[in-house]
């Protein structure tokens, strides 16, 4: 069974914990974290350094690679650039929790974690560095494109395609044929019926633009003064 680390050790790295241990295809070292303390054990699996260390604990304990388990799109894609600056032969896996249901002729990509109840419909295309969380539904010809996510409780009807980066919040539904742009967050328990483009924060019943985003603009702490993140390890 290949060796893996969890990128983060936080609320978001222990659900991505469960999927691997319960998926039952990898065996999980430890967790990479750049701003906790090497050796705090979490979950059961110790901090084993951050980034930077990878080329060394990858030959000590024959890592074969792992997940990013940062909830934030922007801050995640950060992270896994600087890994593959770091450590070239890093390979990104997927992890499935054995409590979703995946139809037929879906494509998941790398990196990607697919959370306990989910649903993914045929036909759908999930690509890299994605999130699906608790309970939340893609229906059939879905699209989500690298570094997308559904927080938990979204559903969304067919032939739904949402751009890089953007993210769906808690409890949203959106109806059949809807296409969302890139770096878009469509804030919770919103009604989504008609498209939205880019850099656009959107929400309400049904939702509306309520303004523009700015790529990087944090947006899982509310009420919080905008914040552009710049991952930076210690």
């Amino acid at each position: 069974m290949k060796k893996v680390v969890i990128v983060g050790a936080s609320g978001h790295g222990s659900v991505v914990l469960d999927c691997i241990l319960r998926e039952n295809q990898y065996s999980v070292v430890g967790y990479i974290d750049s701003f906790q303390k090497k050796g705090r054990v979490h979950n059961g699996f110790s901090i084993l350094g951050t980034e930077y260390d990878l080329p060394y604990l990858m030959e000590k304990f024959d890592i074969h690679g792992g997940i990013v388990a940062i909830g934030d799109n922007w801050i995640r894609k950060q992270v896994v650039d600087r890994i593959v600056k770091i450590a070239p032969d890093f390979e990104f896996v997927s992890a499935v929790h054995p409590n979703a249901t995946v139809g037929a002729n879906v494509q998941i990509g790398k990196g990607t974690v697919i959370m306990p109840g989910v649903i993914v419909n045929s036909n759908s295309t999930i690509g890299d560095y994605c999130i699906l969380n608790t309970n939340s539904s893609l229906d059939h010809d879905g699209f989500m494109d690298d570094y997308s996510s559904l927080a938990p409780r979204v559903c969304v009807g067919g032939v739904f395609s949402l751009g890089k980066y953007s993210a769906v919040c808690l409890g949203t539904n959106v109806i059949e044929n809807v296409s969302i742009g890139n770096h878009t967050v469509i804030g919770a328990g919103s009604l989504v019926i008609n498209d939205f483009g880019d850099q656009v924060v959107v929400y309400e019943s049904p939702a509306r633009v309520i303004r523009k985003r700015v790529i990087g603009e944090e947006y899982l702490n509310k009420n919080k003064p905008l914040k552009v993140i710049s991952y930076k390890a210690k």
